[in-house]
């Protein structure tokens, strides 16, 4: 069996899809479904059972086994970076994964689980070590806790543990995730609703709308973890991106295009650049660019897709029929 945590969510959900494509369904998922909108990501796939996290984290605690688990794959968490309950994000985000980092380690099960670009605060270098690292919310300090955590027992383990940087995901069922959801997304609505998208004017030396981030799509996120899976040596922190930043124009772009090429309207779209808010200033990651220097060390050698083919698949998706 295979343990999937945050598994009805954005990333969680992907993972099981690309679990069912390799004809795993033998699958345990624990989330919270107080969203119950979050069962639609799930609503074609196939699992063995489900359970609510605090229940699982319950039997955790009793020292319940679950059978021969393979794998976990721990990306549940609050993900809200605008959360300022500390005591409610430490709970659910550090104290569960060393929870379960200590169950796995235990019986020695792979242990493969979602950190944050995020640990990196306004950068503007992005390597896996300490120095680099400067988190500016509480979902940021608390993905940043817990890796220090580990880097302090990495020796008493000799299991696999990895955990990996997300940088800025975007891709199918993420809707649930209302205004934390992707710009590809939200510029996908905008451009159905008004016709028109709605960007930053320029910030921290950029021009309007050429803030850059590294965009990675949801299935090069779901090939890492299974890279992994299938490498239960490598162990260590590694970022998940494409390594090349885009700035949000291009991810614009590259919307505007794909409606444009539905609509059969070459002047479908347009792009008005908004007032930077005060709130964001000085909060605001205008650069981010994974440094793949530790995940090709570790012999992944996996290409990334850029924006423009990440964005294309997403919005034919998004908008199937």
């Amino acid at each position: 069996m295979i343990i999937v945590t945050g598994g009805a969510g954005f990333i969680g959900s992907n993972i099981v899809q690309g679990l069912n494509a390799r004809g795993i369904n033998d699958i345990l998922v624990v989330d919270d479904l107080s969203d119950g909108h979050k069962c639609l990501n799930l609503a074609d796939a196939d699992i063995r059972d489900y359970l609510d996290k605090d229940d699982f984290l319950a039997r955790l605690e009793r020292g319940d086994g679950f059978g021969m688990v393979e794998a976990v794959f721990h990306e549940g968490a609050c993900s809200s970076t605008t959360e300022w309950d500390g005591r409610f994000v430490m709970k659910v985000n550090f104290e569960y994964s060393k929870a379960l980092l200590a169950w796995c380690v235990g019986r020695k099960t792979p242990f493969i689980y979602a950190s944050s670009a995020s640990v990196y605060g306004m950068g503007p270098t992005f390597r896996e070590t300490r120095e680099f690292e400067h988190p500016l919310n509480m979902y940021a300090y608390s993905k940043f806790l817990f890796d220090g955590y580990l880097r302090a027992r990495w020796r008493g383990i000799d299991s696999q543990v990895a955990g990996l940087r997300y940088f800025n995901v975007y891709g199918p069922r993420e809707q649930h995730k209302g205004s934390m959801a992707s710009v590809a997304f939200h510029f996908s609505n905008q451009l159905h609703e008004a016709g028109r998208l709605r960007l930053f004017e320029g910030s921290d030396g950029y021009g309007p709308g050429e803030q850059r981030r590294d965009f990675v799509y949801v299935d090069d996120v779901v090939a890492l973890n299974l890279w992994l899976f299938d490498h239960p040596r490598v162990t260590g922190i590694f970022n998940v991106g494409t390594g090349r930043a885009q700035s949000f124009n291009d991810v614009a772009r590259a919307a505007i295009d794909w409606h444009r090429e539905r609509r059969d309207d070459a002047s479908f779209g347009g792009i008005d650049y908004i007032p930077f808010p005060e709130t964001l200033k000085g909060r605001y990651q205008s650069f981010t660019e994974a440094d793949l220097s530790a995940l090709r060390a570790a012999g992944c050698e996996y290409a990334f897709v850029d924006v423009a083919t990440g964005v294309k698949r997403y919005l034919d998706w998004l908008h199937r029929e």
